[in-house]
């Protein structure tokens, strides 16, 4: 990777955390155990609005969940994708169809022909990150 590739993942990344309020995440349930929960309460405690979309559409932490990201009846900013490799293909498919502005793959999560597909799409994309390690990597508060 050179410096100007990395540069412009960080310029992605800092952008995806710093402008945008509404996150959607994907495989959010109420199991504490999961790294989403987790991560979803960082977003949190960094101004974001976050929004379960699981299929059991549970509420977690004080916020409303949907099954899926078509339900959600108000603009998405990011859908974050916690979900396995081979299922985020559709979901960034997804994402892509309800306009959301970007789309950030979590650690492990790695589909490259997902992402060209986002990005031809005119979305920011992230792969193979997670926003509760980036934050503070990048010194955001």
């Amino acid at each position: 990777m050179t410096s100007s590739t990395t540069s412009s993942t960080d310029e992605t990344i800092r952008r995806l955390l710093q402008d945008t309020t509404t996150w959607a995440v994907v495989g959010l349930s109420t199991n504490t155990a999961r790294a989403a929960y987790g991560v979803a309460r960082t977003l949190q405690r960094h101004g974001k609005r976050i929004v379960p979309v699981h299929p059991s559409a549970a509420t977690v932490h004080g916020e409303q969940g949907y099954a899926s990201l078509a339900e959600i009846p108000f603009p998405v900013d990011v859908v974050d994708v916690f979900v396995r490799a081979e299922l985020a293909g559709d979901v960034a498919d997804q994402a892509v169809r309800i306009g959301a502005h970007g789309v950030w793959f979590q650690l492990g999560v790695i589909d490259h022909d997902a992402a060209d597909r986002v990005r031809a799409a005119g979305l920011d994309m992230v792969m193979d990150r997670c926003p509760a390690i980036e934050l503070p990597r990048l010194g955001i508060s």
